[in-house]
């Protein structure tokens, strides 16, 4: 292609359409957890008022472009095939980087990814042109902006910290005051803590909000018109102190005024304004707040916990689409813009584009250029349409509100030594603070966070993950760290502060018991340890992209995007598939009837879907053995690993299986169901221990098991689908009087097993010559009939519990008949 760059550009607008899906997807849990989890208004309320905190953002981000220009490396020392080598490499990265992470479910910084590939991929590039130059490696630190890269890591190792360690103080201070009975106390406390809530909140709206945006730097008031160099004297008139030089004047007076020092003007912009007058302002916000709030409880009868929820969720989403759009478009639209004034100041008329291009200088990327509002509302309505549509935003927002739950959840991360320690640490502190507190104060204080009973819902998806004061104290929490934060310019990450916050009230809540912490913890461990695996990746990867594209611009960019491409579509599809195995009909579900006869109805949906995935798998180990097909062994290992898992949840449900009854039928309902656990249980580990066995004989390479063998264990699979088949339609249907049926015909299936089993036998004393094959061909054998066994007891129990009048000897003599 002749002009390579234009390719680039046109790579780039597509990367960054692709990077604002996967940007909005991860960086959605920065403002929904809180609303979701609280279920404090409806999910359709919810993203109506994220997403228009989202346009809005959106919409007025035009000023926060510069990092990508400016913010990490100095443009005026790289010319314009290697800016837009940087910003290739770091887009490609970008969007892989974020898109593994969304599969995971986890959440990152897009922030710090940014950051770290613009850094990765500019000191790859200057690495590159200091060895071309034969220049000292030390002139390194000319291209690299390493003071603002500092603060970038200082700022975020901080953000971490001072997040949870606020969250939990703020928390548990606001719990102690209120309770957990926060709807019954006077209307002037809640008037109050809304008028703390909704000052926070707002004026972030406003700092955060508004800052970079054109509206900051509007003028309030102008103090100073004269000449230039006149300014000097002025400001020491007015200031009453001495300034040597207009440069040293604009450091000093930047919070108090604006200063042009190319011609004179002074002027208090609305940026100044918020930044000078923080005290007055809050306490007038306070006031009239407060007075708000107490109105809105009184007369309105609203609840203020719910107006809180809204606003603080409209001013994170605003500010996350303010700020965080340059984390998306920013590289794009600066390779855009470097385009644009490279083909209008040398490449129009160039004879070689590419010989003109690696002489180009980049320093007009230091001035402030302004980001067409085109640009601007077509990035923010394909955040909406993500925001609404996007299944991998839902799963990274799930695992914050997860790992912040006061109910009991699935547990997805698994302990390990740090996080035991950890908690034994915790543990262990509680007890010394415990002695030394008078036992007075701790009876009232454990009695302000005593959890109320839970009022019942019909599905426990809509029992709220926490309640509402949480939720707000999550929301003003964050708004008031990231005000203070960007008021001092201090850089951070709004995925750090949020999920941290979270974490940190999660603890002082006390929704990290005895029996979570230990996972919980592990779970917060391993989300910060992806935040450094971000920052690591980020650098090392788009450093290695830079180079693989200097080698050779032109095919190594096909093969990269080619590639990024590849990735991405494999990643939608597994992630796809996973949702739908989430969503199969037969999977497990928790017993919540309160009555025997709602857990006998509750328990044949389980029985049928593990006798039906049973099934499947025992033929699948028996289809495998016959086809030698060691993929099929594989996923059926996975397939029995799975319903395993789904069963041990249903153990660990028992508690509060329990807990549901009714008292009058809590004795039958219990014993039953978990006789049923028992039975279902036994029935997997046959099922576990036939599907291993198949696979370590195929996966180490044994002899095939002979063609009677594999007759006679298609014979016992078919009478094994028969009899799974029967029983299913009969759960199904809920025709339980045709479990006596099956329960008949026990001893054929029985004797059908041990006739194979003597033909084995007396096959191993005169032909047989592989011992491997016969302990397989016995091993299956006898787990069947352990299997049947299994099935038989449970179908017992089932048949007993639903109809007491026929008793278990009668179906015995039954059986003894029919044979």
């Amino acid at each position: 292609m002749d002009n390579i760059y234009l390719l680039m550009i046109i790579a780039l607008t597509v990367l960054a359409i692709a990077d604002l899906v996967v940007g909005v997807s991860n960086d959605a849990v920065n403002f929904l957890n809180s609303a979701i989890g609280s279920k404090a208004i409806s999910f359709k309320t919810i993203m109506i008022v994220a997403s228009i905190g989202v346009a809005i953002g959106a919409i007025f981000s035009s000023g926060l472009m510069e990092v990508a220009r400016k913010g990490i490396f100095t443009p005026e020392n790289f010319v314009f095939h290697e800016i837009m080598i940087i910003f290739m490499a770091v887009m490609i990265t970008d969007i892989l980087l974020l898109d593994f992470f969304n599969t995971l479910g986890m959440p990152t910084s897009t922030t710090v990814s940014i950051v770290f590939e613009l850094l990765g991929a500019a000191v790859a590039m200057a690495l590159i042109k200091i060895s071309k130059q034969g220049a000292d490696y030390d002139t390194l630190l000319q291209y690299i902006n390493t003071s603002q890269a500092t603060k970038i890591i200082v700022g975020i190792l901080l953000s971490v910290v001072i997040a949870f360690t606020v969250g939990a103080l703020v928390q548990w201070i606001s719990r102690l005051l209120l309770s957990y009975n926060f709807n019954e106390k006077a209307r002037w406390i809640g008037a109050l803590f809304g008028g703390f809530a909704l000052t926070a909140i707002t004026y972030f709206i406003f700092v955060k909000g508004i800052k970079g945006t054109t509206y900051a730097s509007s003028i309030i008031e102008t103090l100073y018109t004269g000449p230039r160099d006149g300014l000097l004297a002025w400001a020491n008139e007015y200031f009453t102190t001495t300034y040597e030089s207009i440069a040293e004047l604009v450091k000093a007076k930047e919070k108090t005024l604006t200063v042009d020092d190319k011609t004179g003007v002074a002027t208090i912009t609305l940026k100044n304004f918020l930044e000078v007058y923080v005290w007055q302002i809050v306490s007038i916000s306070l006031v009239v707040w407060s007075v708000i709030s107490y109105v809105i409880m009184s007369f309105l009868k609203t609840n203020i916990y719910k107006l809180i929820i809204i606003v603080g969720t409209f001013a994170l989403a605003l500010a996350f689409a303010g700020n965080d759009l340059v984390n998306f478009i920013g590289v794009p639209i600066a390779g855009w813009q470097s385009y644009d004034r490279f083909m209008i100041d040398a490449g129009a008329n160039a004879a070689d584009i590419e010989l003109a291009a690696r002489s180009f200088s980049m320093d007009f990327l230091e001035d402030k250029v302004p980001t067409p509002t085109i640009f601007l509302v077509i990035a923010g309505l394909i955040m909406v349409v993500t925001l609404w549509f996007s299944s991998k935003a839902k799963a990274v927002v799930k695992t914050s509100i997860d790992l912040s739950s006061q109910e009991q959840t699935k547990e997805r991360f698994r302990p390990n030594y740090l996080s035991r320690a950890l908690v034994r640490t915790s543990i262990s502190m509680s007890q010394g603070i415990a002695q030394i507190t008078p036992n007075s104060w701790e009876k009232k204080i454990d009695k302000q966070f005593t959890i109320p009973p839970v009022k019942s819902y019909q599905n426990k998806k809509d029992i709220p993950a926490f309640d509402m004061v949480r939720a707000a104290v999550n929301l003003m929490v964050a708004s008031v760290l990231i005000s203070i934060a960007t008021s001092m310019k201090l850089p951070l990450s709004t995925t750090y502060v949020t999920f941290m916050v979270a974490m940190g009230t999660s603890l002082a809540d006390r929704a990290w018991g005895a029996e979570s912490a230990v996972y919980r913890v592990a779970g917060v461990l391993n989300v910060i340890g992806g935040w450094f695996f971000t920052a690591i990746v980020a650098f090392v990867a788009a450093g290695l992209i830079a180079f693989l594209l200097n080698i050779n611009l032109e095919i190594m960019l096909l093969l990269l995007l080619s590639l990024a491409a590849f990735l991405l579509i494999r990643n939608y599809i597994i992630h796809n598939k996973k949702a739908k195995e989430a969503k199969v009909e037969d999977s497990l579900k928790k017993a919540e009837s309160s009555s025997v006869q709602g857990v006998i109805h509750e328990s044949a949906d389980n029985i049928g879907s593990v006798l039906t995935r049973g099934n499947r798998i025992y033929t699948s180990a028996i289809n495998g053995l016959a086809k030698q097909d060691l993929n099929m062994l594989k996923k059926n290992r996975k397939n029995i690993s799975k319903l395993s898992d789904e069963i041990d949840e249903l153990r660990d449900n028992i508690f509060f299986f329990i807990k549901n009854l009714d008292e009058a039928s809590s004795v039958g309902a219990s014993n039953f169901y978990i006789n049923i656990l028992d039975y279902l249980q036994n029935i997997t580990q046959s099922l576990e221990y036939i599907s291993k066995a198949s696979l370590k004989h195929v996966n180490n390479n044994h002899k095939k098991l002979k063609f009677n063998q594999i007759k006679e264990l298609k014979q016992v699979d078919e009478a094994m689908e028969a009899l799974f088949n029967q029983t299913k339609e009969a759960f199904a249907s809920r025709s339980f009087e045709d479990i006596e049926g099956v329960l008949v015909s026990r001893n054929s299936i029985f004797e059908l097993v041990q006739q194979k089993i003597q033909t084995q036998v007396e096959r191993t004393r005169t032909e047989e010559s592989s011992p491997k094959n016969t302990t397989l061909y016995f091993s299956i054998l006898l787990e069947t009939k352990d299997l049947l066994n299994a099935t038989m007891d449970l179908l017992e129990v089932y048949y007993k519990e639903h109809d007491s009048s026929v008793e278990p000897a009668t179906i015995k003599e039954k059986s003894d008949q029919e044979e």
